[in-house]
């Protein structure tokens, strides 16, 4: 992942959170341009900031570098509403979803 992809990344989970650039920056305590050098290719975060970009995505780093997940945001919400299931809920929901999968084929 070079320069251009990891801001057209960071662009398109913001964009899902319709968020504005300069919103996100100023919330993660940052210049109100922060993010939008990131996305344009012409910085990337520290470490630290790259934590609180994930943090504020509400997503781990590693769906932020998940390029097989367009949104890692509502995979997480899934996840997490899947682990307040009993098993039994899990199971008839794994066969639904394995139902549909087969049917969008």
């Amino acid at each position: 992942m070079d320069l251009m992809d990891f801001g057209q990344r960071l662009a398109k989970l913001r964009n899902k959170m319709n968020v504005s650039a300069r919103e996100m920056s100023l919330s993660i305590g940052q210049s109100a341009n922060y993010i939008n050098k990131i996305e344009n290719g012409k910085s990337l975060p520290s470490m630290a900031a790259f934590f609180d970009i994930c943090d504020y995505l509400q997503i781990s780093q590693r769906d932020f570098f998940d390029m097989d997940s367009n949104d890692p945001m509502l995979v997480n919400e899934f996840i997490n509403d899947y682990k307040k299931m009993d098993e039994r809920a899990q199971a008839h929901f794994a066969g639904l979803a394995k139902e549909v999968i087969r049917e969008s084929k």
